[in-house]
């Protein structure tokens, strides 16, 4: 029995989440079905981070063990000539056994993409979230650092989230403007669900001026979704980028990567 690490892109608009479900197209499903045909059996993949229905990756990472033989590159091709458009495997990286997607992650990053103009954009639809009205991203960055460090997220979770604990650790947490683009960056050890859509739901109002800088920290301190603002949608969330032990060798790039940073994106 062997364990393989892949890397993985897809549009979340086609599907219902990462997770497999009984009446509804996933991520999880539609890829264990093109390497369980690769493999000539059932696979069952364990991911970095489980996404909700419309948000994006980039850079998922998942993992899954096989009795058959194949070079990476037989699973990269073999696997892709089975997905839809909408989901691509990156790479293929056999890895030892105490490898864990999950469990083995060091820390991992989303991306929340922002189109700040008065006209709605044909190309950004289902990729960015459209603002019309000005957005101060300075404001946004000084309520965005009284999050950073290890902090009881209550407040910025959702209703049916089913993590243990609250508690998480933000190692960053940036607001970058590059024309009419904004981009919100942040990296920490795990994610709540809704965790990153609802802080940036909480920027977004202090950009607006609608809140002050201080809102970020009020909301934190209260500990109470319910007083929060609302959560943004799914569409302008990217996962980003896992981060692992060297000893693993697993890639960080992709092959998107220049061409976003290049725009600011």
């Amino acid at each position: 029995m062997g364990r393989i690490a892949v890397g993985i892109e897809y549009d979340g608009a086609a599907f219902h989440g990462w997770q497999r479900q009984p009446h509804a197209s996933s991520v999880q499903e539609t890829l264990e079905t093109a390497l369980g045909r690769v493999a000539d059996s059932e696979v069952a993949l364990t991911c970095a981070g489980r996404t909700d229905a419309g948000v994006h990756a980039r850079a998922q990472v998942a993992h899954f063990d096989t009795q058959a033989v194949r070079a990476p590159r037989a699973w990269l091709l073999g696997a892709n000539s089975e997905l839809p458009a909408a989901v691509n495997l990156r790479w293929v990286l056999p890895v030892p056994d105490h490898f864990h997607a999950r469990f083995g992650a060091l820390r991992r990053s989303y991306r929340y993409l922002l189109l700040n103009q008065s006209t709605r954009s044909s190309l950004a639809a289902g990729r960015a979230l459209v603002v019309y009205r000005p957005l101060d991203a300075a404001a946004m960055q000084a309520a965005a650092d009284d999050l950073v460090g290890e902090h009881d997220f209550s407040a910025f979770r959702a209703a049916e989230c089913q993590a243990r604990s609250p508690v998480r650790r933000i190692e960053t947490l940036t607001v970058r403007r590059r024309d009419a683009w904004l981009t919100v960056e942040v990296t920490a050890n795990a994610f709540l669900h809704h965790m990153v859509r609802n802080i940036v739901g909480t920027l977004l109002a202090v950009g607006l001026g609608d809140a002050p800088a201080s809102r970020a920290r009020e909301q934190l301190e209260s500990r109470q979704r319910r007083t929060g603002e609302a959560t943004v949608a799914a569409h302008g969330l990217y996962f980003w980028q896992v981060d692992y032990p060297a000893e693993f060798g697993v890639p960080r790039d992709s092959a998107i990567i220049d061409t976003l940073e290049a725009v600011g994106v």
